[in-house]
């Protein structure tokens, strides 16, 4: 039996004693975004401060992204359990960053198959070591039982997975926030599970692994199949053209601001006076917005 919430309800979860919820948000027939945190990850959070995907149906759930950490992965299966009874059968990563894979030994010691691209799994063995020491000093015992744990079920570009009566068609076009992310397309519910492709609500980071001027192309390549619902990586469920002001504009932005920069012989530390200020309405702009611009900055010199 499949027990589901209303379209009109999004319930706030409660995680662990200390913890902080994690906001389910009804998406359309069968399907929801699970909403954490846009702040830093915590002991209370567990690394879960992303969002997550959940499709349901008559066959078992299919879960996109699995949580930052063995006990985020438990956080987030109480998160299922308060949508469906049915088993996570399918875990699909979007990405190398930790939230996108760290939870998975969790998922597969629950019999769950994962799903990820080549470069992605590349990208979490690189990345892995580095992230492991930043959450011991994040979560603290909140680590305990994370392991890296690597997907059963990797690919090239393009992996279609046909389960539940349902079409997941799951797609790498190259680096974006990271260099393996892949955007999850569900046509039968015109819905677009995109990973960190998409922020919104809150403002992307140009970490180590980004590339700027590649996210943009595969924004586009995602925004091609024009989906009527985009479950993002971080923030609300939300439609296309919010996406793409929080997201494509912003990018599209900051290389066009740089690169004039650049034109006129300016340097590195003059890249946060940049005028970003279309979109201070993102929480974490203040803290992110002028690193941001310098990562675009040495990003471009060598172009």
């Amino acid at each position: 039996m499949i027990r589901i919430i209303t379209a009109a309800m999004a319930v706030a979860i409660p995680t662990l004693a200390l913890g902080q919820p994690l906001e389910i948000q009804p998406v359309t027939d069968g399907v929801w975004a699970i909403v954490g945190e846009t702040e830093q990850r915590s002991p209370e959070n567990l690394a879960n401060n992303a969002t997550f995907g959940l499709v349901v149906t008559d066959a078992g759930a299919v879960l996109i992204d699995p949580g930052g950490s063995y006990k985020g992965a438990d956080m987030l299966h109480d998160a299922v359990r308060s949508v469906t009874d049915q088993p996570v059968r399918f875990v699909i990563n979007t990405g190398g960053q930790d939230h996108r894979w760290l939870g998975n030994g969790y998922w597969q010691a629950q019999g769950a198959t994962v799903i990820a691209s080549e470069a992605a799994v590349a990208d979490q063995q690189a990345r892995g070591s580095m992230q492991m020491s930043a959450l011991a000093q994040l979560l603290g015992d909140g680590i305990a039982g994370t392991e890296p744990s690597h997907a059963d079920i990797t690919f090239e570009s393009d992996y279609r997975l046909d389960f539940g009566g349902l079409s997941f068609q799951i797609m790498h076009r190259g680096s974006a926030h990271t260099p393996g992310d892949a955007f999850v397309w569900l046509e039968d519910r015109d819905v677009m599970f995109t990973g960190d492709i998409v922020y919104v609500d809150r403002i992307l980071g140009n970490g180590p692994a980004r590339n700027i001027r590649s996210w943009i192309e595969v924004f586009d390549a995602m925004a091609a199949f024009d989906p009527a619902h985009i479950v993002p990586g971080h923030g609300n469920a939300t439609d296309l053209a919010t996406a793409r002001r929080d997201t494509h504009d912003y990018l599209v932005n900051l290389r066009t601001q740089i690169g004039a920069l650049i034109e006129a012989s300016g340097d590195i530390m003059e890249a946060p006076s940049i005028d970003q200020s279309a979109w201070a309405y993102l929480e974490q702009f203040d803290s992110l917005a002028g690193s941001n611009a310098q990562a675009t900055y040495e990003e471009m010199e060598w172009e």
